[in-house]
Formats: C-alpha cells, sequence, structure tokens
C-alpha cells in the first residue's frame, strides 16, 4: 500500500546519485508503530523514514510512497520502490513545487515568472511544452536545457522503477540502469527490455523469464540479439575472451534461448541465430573478423592498441651507446648487474618499446633502477613517468625506485573509475614523458592497454615490466603475455633468483611451480599445514592468522582464497570468522551496516573501486566511526603510509572486511606471510597460475593448508586457459603495412 506524506527533513542525501533518507510526516495511522518516530511533535503528525532515490526533499508537495518495511540496524524504515509527488493543480500548488528547487536552475523568481505567464499549466509546459519557457524573462537557450534535463532526470528515475517493478528490482539496481543508460533508461527498457542484459546484475536469463511472460515468440530477432549479446558478454565477463569463434557463438546462443523451453515449443535452430549474427554484422552491432565475432566496442580496443603499437616498433630508435654511462651507474650506486641484468638496460635503449619479465626476486627493480640513472645521465631534462595498474603496486614501485612520482595508471590517464570515461580536457592530450615504465604489466586488460597507448606520444620510450607467469588480467584480454608471445617486441627473461634471502624456498618453490615441477621443498618458511576437510582448514587457519599476527602484527599477514564466497574456507566466511575472534564486537562501539556488510572500529578492510582517496584493492584499519556536524555518519580509515581518509556511508559500500581475500585481488601487493588453502573442494579454481601468484605475494613465508601435498602436484599440471584475443596477430599486421610504407617513402 502507498502512504501519503510530506517531507519533513533530511537525515542523508548523495548527489552523485540522488540516494537518501529523509524523515517523513504524515496522519496515516496504518504507519506500523515501530516505524513511527519516539519523539512528539507540536503538529500531531507520525514522523517515520523513507530510504530511496530521488526523494523530494521539499515540503512544497505531498508523496504518494510505496515499499517494503525493512528492520535494520538502525530500526524500521520505508524502502521505497515507488514515489509519486502530489502537486496542487492551483497556481499556488505549482509554485511551491517550482520554487522548492527540486528542478535546477529554476528558485523562487523563476518560478513566479512562470507560474505568472502560464498559471495552473505550468507543469503540463514543462512537461509536454519546454521550449515555450523561452518566452520567459532571464531563461535562455542554455538555462532552458539545464532545466530540461533536471526535469527529465527526476522524472526518468521514478519512470523507471515503476517500469521495473514487474522485474522485482531493488531501487539500488534501478540507479545502476539509470547510470548506464541516462535519460534513455526508459525509452530502451519500452522498446527493447534485452538491452538491460548490458547492465550488471541482468544476466539474460533473468530478463528473459520476464519478458516471456507476454505474447513474445521465442525465435524473435530482438530475443535472439539479446541472447548474441549475452553469450558474447558472458565470454568476456567470465573466461576473459575478446571474441567468440562464429560456431560457438551459434552454439552458446542456441542454448541460452533453448534452456527450459518445454517440448511441446518449438525451439529456436542455429540457422535462425545465424540470420540475426548477420545482420548485426551488416549493422555494425558486432564486427566479425576471420569468422570471430566482437562487440564492437572491444574489436575497437583490440585493433586500436594494435595499430600504436606496431606505429611505435615501426620507427626506428634513437641509436645510443650507454656502456660508459652504465658502468658509472654501477659504481656509483653499488648495482651488481648480472649479464641478463645487464642485458634488459641496453635492451631498454634500442626500442622504444621493451619488456621485462621475470618472477619475484629475480632483480627486475635492480634494472629499472639501473635504466632510470643511465637515462637521467643521458637526458638529465628528460621527463620519466613510472605507473603501476594498483595504488599498491605503484606506491611499492615509488619505494623500490626512489622515485615518489610513481601513480596508478588510471591516476596518470585521468581515468574517473575502473572503466569510466576519460576527462574531457585529456582525452586526446599526449602523456608529457620521454620514459614511461609500467610494472605489474600482467595486470593490464584490453580496456586499459587501449586507453594507455592511445596516450603514448610518438618518440616516446615504454618499458613493460611484469610476471607473465601470474595470473591473467581480472579484465579481458590478455595483453603482456600477447605482447611477449608475438616475438615482435624485444623481451628480456630474468631468471635467476637474487632477492630473498640464502636458503629460502619461496622463490625456489615459485620457479618449480612454474616448470610444473611436483618436487617442492618443505621448511620453516614454506610449511604445509596437514588437515582432513574444509571446516577443518578454515578452523586452522584461523588457528594459524591468530599465531602469526600475535607474533608480527595483523599488517603483515594476509589470508589468500582461491573463492569468495562458497564454503567455511572461503574469503567472506573466513573474514566473518577471523573478525570474531581478532576484533569482537564491543559495547561501546555500534556495528555499521552498509548494504550487506557491518564493519567496526579497528576491522581491516579493502577498497574495492578506485576513487580520489585510494585505489582499487588498498588496505586499510577503520579507526573511527561517528555521526559529524550534519548528522552524517563518517568513518575515519587509516591506509598504509599514514593516509588517513574520511568516508561517508555511499563511499563505504566500496568498502569490503581484509582479514581474507581472493588471490587475484592480491595482484600486485606483497606481504610478509601468506596462508592459503588449498582444498579439494576449490580444485575447479585453482590452477598453476593461481597456486604461483598466491604464493609470490609472500616475502617471508607461506602456509598452504589442505588435505594432500599430492594435491599441489596435481594443481601443478593445470596452467590458465588461453583467452581469445588477436592482439599478437595484429600488431604483425599492422607492423608489415608500417615498415612497407616506410620502404616506399625512402625510395621514393
Amino acid at each position: 500500500m502507498g502512504y501519503v506524506g510530506t517531507y519533513d527533513r533530511t537525515i542523508f542525501y548523495n548527489p552523485s546519485n540522488k540516494y537518501c533518507i529523509i524523515s517523513v510526516k504524515t496522519s496515516d495511522q496504518s504507519v506500523p508503530q515501530q516505524a513511527r518516530s519516539a519523539y512528539h511533535h507540536r503538529d500531531n503528525m507520525i514522523r517515520f523514514i523513507a530510504v530511496g532515490y530521488e526523494l523530494p526533499q521539499t515540503d512544497k508537495v505531498s508523496m504518494i510512497l510505496d515499499g517494503e518495511w525493512e528492520n535494520g540496524k538502525h530500526g524500521v524504515q520505508l524502502q521505497v520502490d515507488k514515489c509519486e509527488e502530489i502537486v496542487p493543480q492551483t497556481k499556488e500548488g505549482v509554485y511551491g513545487y517550482l520554487s522548492s528547487r527540486l528542478i535546477k536552475g529554476v528558485g523562487e523568481k523563476t518560478a513566479a515568472l512562470i507560474v505568472n505567464r502560464f498559471g495552473a499549466d505550468a507543469l503540463r509546459v514543462l512537461e509536454n511544452e519546454p521550449e515555450r519557457l523561452l518566452e520567459i524573462r532571464g531563461i535562455t537557450p542554455d538555462k532552458l536545457e539545464d532545466i530540461k534535463a533536471s526535469y527529465a532526470e527526476s522524472r526518468c528515475v521514478r519512470d523507471l522503477m515503476i517500469l521495473l517493478t514487474p522485474f522485482n528490482v531493488t531501487p539500488v539496481t534501478a540507479m545502476k540502469i539509470y547510470e548506464h543508460f541516462g535519460s534513455r533508461s526508459v525509452d530502451i527498457l519500452q522498446k527493447n527490455p534485452y538491452e538491460l542484459c548490458q547492465v550488471s546484475g541482468f544476466g539474460f536469463k533473468r530478463v528473459d523469464a520476464i519478458v516471456r511472460k507476454g505474447d513474445l515468440p521465442l525465435n524473435s530477432p530482438m530475443r535472439i540479439h539479446g541472447a548474441v549479446f549475452a553469450a558474447l558478454d558472458t565470454g568476456r565477463n567470465e573466461k576473459g575472451h575478446l571474441f567468440l569463434e562464429e560456431d560457438a557463438l551459434a552454439k552458446t546462443g542456441v542454448k541460452l534461448l533453448n534452456e527450459n523451453i518445454t517440448d511441446g515449443q518449438v525451439k529456436v535452430t542455429p540457422e535462425e541465430v545465424d540470420a540475426v549474427v548477420q545482420d548485426m554484422i551488416l549493422k555494425g552491432e558486432i564486427v566479425s573478423s576471420n569468422g570471430n565475432i566482437y562487440q564492437s566496442n572491444v574489436f575497437v580496443q583490440e585493433d586500436e592498441t594494435a595499430r600504436k603499437i606496431a606505429e611505435m616498433l615501426a620507427v626506428p630508435p634513437v641509436t645510443l651507446d650507454i656502456s660508459e654511462s652504465l658502468e658509472y651507474v654501477r659504481k656509483n650506486l653499488g648495482l651488481a648487474l648480472s649479464q641478463r641484468q645487464s642485458e634488459a638496460v641496453y635492451m631498454a635503449f634500442r626500442s622504444n618499446l621493451s619488456i621485462i619479465t621475470g618472477s619475484p626476486g629475480t632483480g627486475k627493480t635492480t634494472v629499472l633502477r639501473a635504466i632510470i640513472e643511465v637515462f637521467q645521465m643521458l637526458y638529465p631534462k628528460g621527463k620519466i613517468l613510472l605507473a603501476a595498474p594498483t595504488g599498491r603496486a605503484s606506491r611499492r614501485m615509488a619505494e623500490s625506485t626512489g622515485r615518489n612520482d610513481a601513480k596508478t595508471l588510471h591516476s596518470l590517464l585521468g581515468l574517473l573509475g575502473d572503466s569510466g570515461p576519460i576527462q574531457k580536457d585529456k582525452q586526446k592530450e599526449p602523456l608529457d614523458a620521454d620514459l614511461i615504465i609500467v610494472d605489474e604489466s600482467s595486470m593490464i586488460d584490453m580496456w586499459l592497454a587501449r586507453q594507455f597507448f592511445s596516450r603514448v606520444r610518438m618518440g616516446t620510450r615504454v618499458i613493460l615490466v611484469g610476471d607473465v607467469d601470474q595470473l591473467q588480467s581480472v579484465g579481458a584480454g590478455d595483453v603482456f603475455r600477447e605482447l611477449i608471445d608475438s616475438g615482435l617486441i624485444p623481451v628480456t627473461v630474468l631468471n635467476e633468483i637474487f632477492r630473498q634471502k640464502k636458503g629460502s624456498l619461496i622463490a625456489y618453490n615459485a620457479k618449480r611451480i612454474n616448470e610444473a615441477n611436483i618436487d617442492l621443498q618443505y621448511g620453516e618458511d614454506f610449511q604445509f599445514v596437514k588437515c582432513q576437510t574444509q571446516e577443518e582448514a578454515a578452523d586452522l587457519i584461523c588457528r594459524i592468522f591468530c599465531e602469526q599476527v600475535a607474533l608480527h602484527g595483523i599488517e603483515k599477514v594476509q589470508i589468500l582464497s582461491p573463492f569468495r564466497s562458497e564454503g567455511p574456507a572461503s574469503v567472506e566466511q573466513l573474514n566473518a570468522a577471523i573478525r570474531e575472534l581478532v576484533n569482537p564486537a564491543r559495547d561501546e562501539f555500534a556495528d555499521l551496516k552498509v548494504g550487506s556488510h557491518y564493519f567496526r572500529v579497528g576491522d581491516k578492510v579493502m577498497q574495492t573501486k578506485n576513487n580520489a582517496k585510494a585505489s582499487n584493492g588498498d588496505i586499510g584499519y577503520i579507526r573511527k566511526m561517528g555521526r559529524n556536524a550534519k548528522n552524517e555518519m563518517d568513518v575515519t580509515i587509516e591506509f598504509s603510509g599514514d593516509r588517513i581518509a574520511e568516508y561517508g556511508m555511499e563511499e563505504m559500500s566500496h568498502m569490503e572486511l581484509a582479514y581474507a581475500t581472493t588471490v587475484h585481488k592480491a595482484m600486485g601487493s606483497e606481504f610478509d606471510i601468506v596462508i592459503m588453502p588449498i582444498l579439494r573442494s576449490h580444485y575447479i579454481m585453482l590452477n598453476r597460475n593461481i597456486v604461483y601468484t598466491a604464493i609470490t605475494r609472500a616475502k617471508e613465508q607461506v602456509i598452504p593448508v589442505g588435505q594432500k601435498k599430492t594435491l599441489i602436484m596435481a594443481i601443478l599440471k593445470k596452467a590458465t586457459g588461453k583467452r581469445n584475443t588477436q592482439l599478437g596477430e595484429r600488431i604483425g599486421k599492422y607492423l608489415k603495412a608500417f615498415t612497407r610504407q616506410n620502404e616506399l617513402k625512402k625510395v621514393s
């Protein structure tokens, strides 16, 4: 049922996504007793809390709120699914609405002018004939655009919630849809609801189950179109593929379309799928390249990156003799470079693009220091940029090279988020650098590679550094491996172990794992703890964690698990269990509920999305929680390097507990001690690369916990599957073309 009420006050409001918590006053006696404010007011009205998106924050209008009562940490609140404004159809009522500043660009003076001109009909004019507002003195075409956009946004969010009611979506998911499609949201969903498959949380099966309640034919081109996009999305998001072969796409599409179809219904045929695929190719919605089908934006990412890399390789670098400079650097910095390390330094000055790869402890940092020092001797005014995909990796890079200007790639490129647009003022601006070094390059996916290489100025030297044997990038593509395997880019492989102390087994076992050598060695710094079940493993991990924390401190110990949520030894369940041991609830501090997460003062937490305060993967500790002067919740988090940041409720939605984390999330990080479950129940997620990546995060000690050492040996025979990508092949094609062009220019 709906509750009629009026705005009372704002408790919380996030202008970026319109999420708000407001107090509503009403005379409706059906409001549950437990939801009513305990305070008495002179107007004798009932107060309750409403939570939702784009709720009116003005008492100039009444509203009908529909939703579900939910009992949470802060009491019973109405989670609003639908909000309808009630504007009195009088001049006074319309003026009250327009002057409430709900619409950007309309204040009290402008509202008065509009009502004087159009009277009670003003809202109809705003809805259907907004250009007539130009008749009002002071409303310019630019101001009209602001008014139209603000009004459309407000109406769109509410109309969207009404339209999505059959989909049983939450307001949070509705905002995801709005953020994805913008003002086109309602129009798109009315014409083709399968477009929802582009939004996280809306798989093809979920949308299809609802649309099929209508009379849409099973072989409708719209339905097949949605299945084709869903198949490509699944291949990209779950397998890391940039494309699917045409036969594989048709097979996956047919399977999606015919799943849960009863025997009495005519099933969709491969020929019908192929017909839609060919039509989508003709319309440019997808791209066919040698029988491989890409989403058009993904094809552009790969093709433009390949072209730029080929251009860089086709330009002959300036020939330099660095022997004298390198010798000087060796002596003055005391760098004892091996022959292979010296070759890496020379190579960096022989090509505009080169690669250095090797496992931890093989001296990559030493090589980088030598390259930087030699470059500064040869080019005293030359500009150097250092970057890495994550904040932790960039800070480690800064510490190891002695340069404090290392940045994340997102920061270097002016990116606004994990996959957001580039800032407009930097969209075509080349990076101002003569030398760019990118560490942890195995983490770079195709999307980020395109953003980076598109900004590299011709003539700039680029050095990519990383460990090709680590896990592939979380995002689609396999850029670092493809560049190495192409054979077109100079590569130095560092394979001699230097860094870890004599007798350390971590680096040597990592090398054996890489080679699928089952003869692992065990000792003080590489211990295997035996268990029988996953439940026993979880108990042992909790005990070992507490013991190691007592000895070394919580910041030096990290649990890495292959699974996020399945089983007692998964990340989420280990986090919950360990938090109760190392940071139990205290009466003086209440837990803070954010979405499905609960946080406490003292918790170890991890940032899960890039923002201005921290990078995706940064680990910190909650030092304080409380309400500020505006009665809004503030959380104080301390990150490494004594960085202190204040977080609001919305920002805390991108935080999670970090006593345990996934191996993928740990890429680019180092910890003194790593504890890792290696269990039969995790076998589907385990392979040589994930075990290698996990143990190479440790500097001092690795503690695998599992049923048998032989399980590790079986895992070493499983390598990460190859991803569908043609980056290396495309680079070769473009390089031949550019080389031929250069030869023709010389002849002419």
